[in-house]
């Protein structure tokens, strides 16, 4: 296992479109993964001291050196693909394979409204997150190798989104 390089595995989406709340159910479904999040309660009080980029590279190693033992991992957060091959550690994998969770405008927005942290989602932080949930779906095709398939959160479950997931990264992971 030490010199085979294997996929490594992101889900990503606009804020609201559900990766913090599938994560319970995707650690239950992948119980041979690890599942990690971008998010500040991953790192603690570290979180105010690591940057994005920063965060990335050390989930990153900490993913290869799961991938060295045979492990797989699933970080689940918003990476985008020119700040994944920024990462020190990016061409130890075999591939990087993005999935995307995506809600309707009104699904999403409704969500973050009603987070602990909705006073930090004014009108225009909002449109900013439909354009970008938006960008991801022109784009999954064309900015991501392998293109990035789609999943939709709006009504599904995260038990039912974890499945979907899971099978996506059970089909690659097993190829």
């Amino acid at each position: 296992m030490e010199n085979k390089k294997l996929p490594l595995f992101i889900v990503t989406g606009a804020s609201g479109a559900g990766k913090t709340t599938v994560m319970g159910e995707l650690r239950e479904r992948l119980p041979d993964f690890i599942v990690l999040s971008t998010d500040n309660d991953m790192f603690g009080t570290t979180s105010e001291l690591l940057d994005y980029p920063n965060r990335f590279n050390v989930l990153f190693q900490f993913a290869h050196f799961a991938a060295k033992s045979g492990k797989g991992t699933v970080i689940c957060g918003t990476v985008m693909p020119w700040d994944a091959q920024k990462c020190d550690a990016y061409d130890l994998f075999d591939e990087v394979c993005f999935i995307n969770l995506h809600c309707d405008d009104d699904t999403r927005n409704n969500r973050l409204r009603n987070r602990e942290d909705k006073a930090t989602w004014t009108d225009e932080m909002l449109k900013r997150h439909e354009e970008f949930a938006r960008w991801l779906l022109d784009n999954a095709e064309t900015a991501y190798r392998p293109p990035m398939p789609t999943i939709d959160t709006a009504v599904a479950p995260p038990a039912e989104v974890a499945g979907q997931i899971s099978e996506y990264v059970l089909k690659v992971w097993n190829q």
